[in-house]
């Protein structure tokens, strides 16, 4: 079951409940799929292990059963290689098998969520038991519960992609998910995030401030005082996304391949968005702005709303593309409707517009309330479309505002996560862009950060070699 090893390499079991493009979700999925790309790329031997959702087909498979307590049922792993993603270890238990990894088709989520999660890590943990591994890395709360099984652990890292959701369920699983279960105890319930902060070597967040955000009473979601007593083994490490994927230069979805050497040949993806969508002229003025997200409070997409009605004062376009809160939606093709030269909204998830909508905007709008790390700003600015963002999570670490820092500057970034702020900073971008000197070169300087996995899998893999000493 586990593969022979090259000399001098580590082995990293890495559960995540995602993986793209084999059970994809939200950014968990993108993360886990390009940092177990890149930790392979740079030796280390990565064990990846998530649950058996149905459907999914490996070469040379093979399976064995596990070890686990009658709670948990019968258990098993198939593991072999899978065409996207390569070597793949998948957990069979009761109630994992399902169309779609949390929701039920009403859009609510599985009501036993919890019970599929909980065997999900006990399986895991009977795996490791069986085959200790270097260091197991673990992603989220469907991971968390791990730990509370393993009464010695391997080293531990723990990555939190998304600290508001933390699976908590009643206190019955106390007693019932292994010897370290009083751990995992919050507030007369059962916390799986909670315990495996308590007990995980190293807590990773997915950006420098995110690590710093979810250690305050307003972006802790009730755990930041769990963290504050971890500062130490608390840190962050930004995200990065799949250059290879997101490349303007050798693109197939898009209309026109570019590059920063040569941005006039970006105007052809502009003209075709402006065409699809049916926002007017493709003449240069007013600037295009796109947004693509799921549709929740989180994202802020409520805050954009009031600004649809004031886009021929700014003077802008936007083109959104989303799906998810369906009274969001609503009032979104009512505004699409009653403002078609300025605002174009498609539900749903389209690959192809995606693209399109990176490399034909001027600007990528993103006002989240809070943004852990964020993959679509670094998506759009590596195809020249200029962000504009809240000063939240990774969106700081990632965007230095154009007019406080001239040189550095890669977009334009709103104080807080309100309508007048984020106004305020369209209205500083579109001043901005006036200027084609002006604009070219913050597209260029965008373009040209290194967005890869490369930097962000080399900072694990030191995090690895320091807990193995």
């Amino acid at each position: 079951m586990v593969p022979t090893r090259n000399n001098g390499s580590m082995r990293v079991v890495f559960v995540t409940a995602e993986l793209a493009p084999v059970a994809a979700v939200g950014g968990l999925a993108a993360a886990a799929a390009g940092l177990v790309k890149e930790l392979r790329v740079l030796g280390v031997e990565v064990d990846v292990v998530m649950p058996d959702y149905g459907g999914i087909e490996l070469a040379d498979e093979q399976a064995v059963d596990l070890d686990v307590p009658a709670w948990v049922g019968t258990a098993s792993i198939r593991y072999g290689v899978h065409d996207d993603v390569g070597r793949l270890h998948l957990v069979r238990a009761e109630g994992l098998a399902r169309p779609h990894p949390y929701l039920q088709p009403s859009g609510e989520g599985w009501p036993d969520n919890a019970d599929r999660f909980f065997r999900f890590a006990r399986s895991v943990a009977a795996w490791i038991e069986a085959e200790p591994p270097d260091v197991v890395h673990l992603n989220d709360w469907h991971s968390g519960p791990v730990l509370a099984a393993l009464s010695t652990a391997p080293p531990t890292v723990l990555s939190i992609h998304n600290l508001a959701y933390q699976g908590t369920s009643d206190a019955r699983w106390l007693t019932r998910i292994g010897p370290r279960g009083r751990h995992y105890e919050w507030w007369g319930a059962t916390n799986p995030l909670s315990g495996a902060i308590a007990l995980a070597d190293r807590i990773v967040a997915v950006s420098p401030n995110y690590a710093a955000e979810i250690m305050t009473p307003e972006g802790g979601f009730g755990l930041d005082e769990p963290l504050r007593q971890r500062w130490d083994a608390v840190g962050g490490i930004l995200n990065g996304i799949d250059t290879d994927v997101w490349n303007p230069a050798a693109d197939p979805l898009i209309a026109a391949p570019f590059d920063r050497r040569e941005l006039t040949s970006r105007e052809g993806n502009r003209t075709d968005l402006i065409d699809r969508l049916h926002l007017g002229s493709a003449d240069s003025w007013p600037p295009l702005a796109a947004v693509v997200t799921r549709l929740t409070d989180q994202k802020g997409i409520d805050l954009i709303e009031p600004i649809v009605p004031l886009l021929a004062d700014i003077p802008m376009r936007l083109a959104m593309l989303g799906s998810g809160d369906a009274d969001l939606a609503a009032r979104l093709h009512e505004l699409a409707v009653q403002h078609p030269e300025h605002f174009a909204f498609v539900e749903g998830y389209d690959e192809t517009l995606s693209h399109l909508l990176f490399a034909g905007s001027d600007f990528y709008l993103m006002p989240s309330r809070f943004e852990p790390c964020g993959l679509t700003q670094m998506q759009a600015m590596r195809y020249g479309s200029i962000p504009v963002v809240t000063a939240v999570g990774g969106l700081v670490d990632t965007v230095p505002d154009a007019d406080a820092d001239p040189r550095r500057g890669l977009g334009f970034v709103a104080a807080r996560a309100r309508g007048e702020d984020v106004l305020a900073a369209l209205f500083r971008a579109v001043r901005r862009i006036r200027d084609p000197r002006r604009r070219g070169a913050l597209q260029r300087r965008g373009m040209a950060v290194d967005w890869s996995w490369r930097d962000p899998a080399l900072a694990y893999r030191a995090v690895y070699r320091d807990l193995i000493g």
